[in-house]
């Protein structure tokens, strides 16, 4: 049924914004979304246990509880207790998560093309580490796993290499050809692979400050993004899915083509007055990260309750009352006092310029004045010549 709906969608949905390799990859991304939606809603409206089990339909190894593990619990980036290795720590976390960090970053900025909007998000994700370490064991990190392994190398670096690539696709100059009309076996095989890159490149220049909608609406993708990024850690801790399994991995891998699309949709939305509506696929991204939300409070309702320390509580309120005490400022008071000074000085330049136009008024009443004597004098002199 699942391969139907699918070849039905690929076949009959309309194209999205993409078009390469071929507009049929897209048709049918935007199907699985529909189907993964279909599935958490299904395992919605399950039991904690009922939804686990599920799994196993998947995988037998699923549906078990994941085994327990340490974490920061030796934060010495230098441990001087072990001087036959003292960097241990630094080398335990060398292993298969800082590619994917570097990576997944990489991909992230080719998605969003953004690099302040890259490093605002990697920030803040890891201040959401921080807040949610007492209910996710995995968030517990050392203070230079998190800035230093975390957000300065890795994802600093990703960012970088993808704002690079972003400037060769963005300068790089397109010219596609039919590949019977190549002579070369070559330049045929070169055709054949630049069918896997864009037909065409647009930078996305977000200006969130301009108008208060494209504030809203940074606003608004930054934190679903951010939703989306915890939903990862989420689901696989309460649908106790390990963190290697090829599930995790598949569900990111749909994620990127998910999240391309609806980037993509949303800067045409703002940036385009022709555009009216969201993107198809954008309603689906949203509406699947809301629902894997859902998923975690309901399966993980004891974990999601645990209180978030007082510390952190009012750090968070102090950033809320901050971020709208910055939005009124910029979008209305200084808004209305830069728009009554522009009136105070249009009025004062017509002021300025009121004598002179009363001058030049009075000047052009005496010289019509004085013509219509002249013509007057000139018709009485006529009549008496004649």
């Amino acid at each position: 049924m699942i391969l139907a709906f699918l070849l039905f969608g690929v076949t009959q949905t309309p194209d999205g914004p993409f078009h390469r390799p071929h507009p049929a990859l897209w048709r049918l991304v935007l199907c699985l979304s529909i189907v993964y939606e279909l599935f958490l809603i299904f395992l919605l409206l399950q039991t904690a246990d009922h939804g686990r089990q599920l799994l196993k339909h998947i995988d037998n190894a699923l549906g078990e509880p994941l085994p327990e593990r340490e974490y920061c619990q030796n934060c010495y980036f230098y441990d001087p207790n072990n001087p036959s290795n003292p960097f241990h720590n630094v080398w335990e976390k060398m292993d298969g998560f800082v590619a994917s960090h570097f990576f997944g970053w990489w991909l992230k900025t080719l998605i969003l093309r953004d690099y302040w909007l890259c490093t605002v998000l990697s920030i803040m994700f890891e201040i959401l580490e921080y807040t949610f370490e007492h209910q996710l064991p995995n968030f517990c990190e050392c203070w230079w796993d998190h800035w230093i392994l975390d957000a300065l190398i890795c994802n600093g670096l990703g960012i970088y290499i993808g704002m690079r690539t972003l400037r060769y696709l963005s300068m790089k100059p397109y010219h596609w050809r039919g590949m019977w009309n190549i002579p070369t076996l070559g330049g045929r095989l070169k055709r054949i692979a630049t069918q896997f890159t864009p037909y065409f490149w647009m930078d996305f220049d977000w200006r969130p400050i301009e108008t208060l909608k494209r504030w809203v609406a940074m606003i608004a993708v930054i934190s679903m993004f951010l939703l989306a990024e915890l939903n990862t850690f989420y689901l696989k801790f309460v649908l106790w899915v390990p963190s290697e399994h090829y599930l995790c991995l598949g569900r990111l891998i749909l994620f990127l083509f998910w999240g391309a699309v609806s980037m993509r949709e949303t800067f045409q939305y703002l940036d385009d007055p022709n555009c009216k509506k969201f993107g198809r696929q954008s309603w689906m991204t949203a509406a699947i990260t809301i629902t894997e939300l859902l998923v975690s409070i309901k399966f993980g309702w004891h974990t999601i309750t645990k209180p978030i320390p007082v510390y952190l509580q009012y750090f968070w309120l102090t950033g809320l009352i901050g971020l709208i005490s910055w939005t009124v400022w910029h979008f209305f008071i200084v808004h209305y006092i830069y728009k009554d000074h522009n009136k105070k000085a249009v009025q004062a330049q017509r002021e300025e310029n009121a004598p002179i136009l009363d001058s030049n008024e009075n000047e052009f009443q005496s010289s019509n004045q004085t013509n219509s004597l002249n013509s007057k004098n000139g018709i009485v002199r006529r009549k008496k010549k004649t």
